[in-house]
């Protein structure tokens, strides 16, 4: 494992967290708990202060122990059956952690150590099923939940009831919830009541209660995209480890467009 070594070429002193963070090397609360570690170097000297600046030309160094730590995180990809929580279960529910087990991981053979660990990035409602990104690396989280992502989400979605055109130029945009307007959607029809829904947000119970505003009733709902990540042929029930590449590029962002360009290129 070799040490990380970057210089800071802003014009302005900024704090090391936060640069850290900006430089996507990890998220401010992990690059506290470097320095905590003392891990964090800036110009060979031993960042102790959590609240230290690195200044214009100063180069900061990771230890080998502080780049194994970051390289210790994990991030997985799970397809989620219905009437799993993917969030803190209550009473008898069963939490999707539960089905981080080696029988169902897809790829190579690997311990399932650190699963308690793992929480879920962005929710996934219980009678919902699909794509579920559980992760320890605040640097996913953060670029996939964090107050500036804009990932786009895709859903296919089943509905009971009449499809209109009224319905559906609502459906895209000119709904609210909670007394906020909603974000411009993507909404099309993929075949007989079934819809494709693509977001840029991620309201409580979102897609079910645009539905229930026009009238329609969802029967099934299934995430099949987050950014550049694919559920793609992951069985229901299954999960494997994210590759790094495929975490670079969730956090480029493509949009939908582009995912296609690069498809047909």
């Amino acid at each position: 494992m070799t040490s990380f070594e970057k210089t800071y070429s802003g014009d302005e002193p900024v704090r090391v967290n936060k640069w850290l963070a900006q430089s996507g090397v990890c998220s401010r609360r992990e690059a506290e708990a470097l320095i905590l570690s003392g891990t964090v170097f800036i110009d060979d000297e031993k960042v102790e202060d959590a609240g230290r600046k690195i200044l214009p030309g100063q180069t900061l160094k990771l230890s080998e122990a502080g780049t194994g730590e970051l390289a210790s995180k994990r991030t997985i990809m799970l397809n989620k059956p219905v009437g799993f929580v993917s969030g803190t279960p209550e009473e008898e529910q069963i939490p999707a952690v539960r089905l981080l087990t080696r029988d169902n991981m897809v790829g190579k053979a690997a311990p399932v150590k650190g699963s308690d660990s793992l929480a879920p990035v962005g929710r996934l409602d219980m009678d919902s099923r699909g794509l579920l990104i559980m992760s320890d690396d605040g640097r996913v989280a953060k670029g996939v939940i964090g107050p500036e992502a804009d990932l786009e989400k895709e859903y296919i979605v089943r509905i009971r009831g009449k499809i209109t055109g009224t319905k559906m130029k609502l459906l895209r945009h000119g709904l609210e919830l909670d007394g906020r307007e909603l974000k411009p959607a993507r909404v099309t029809g993929v075949a007989d009541q079934t819809l494709r829904f693509v977001l840029r947000e991620g309201r409580n119970r979102q897609i079910r209660r645009m539905c229930d505003l026009v009238e329609l009733r969802v029967i099934d709902l299934v995430r099949v995209r987050i950014g550049a990540l694919k559920l793609g042929g992951l069985p229901e029930g299954r999960w494997k480890e994210l590759k790094p590449h495929e975490i670079e590029a969730l956090l480029r962002n493509p949009s939908l467009d582009e995912l296609k360009g690069k498809k047909n290129s």
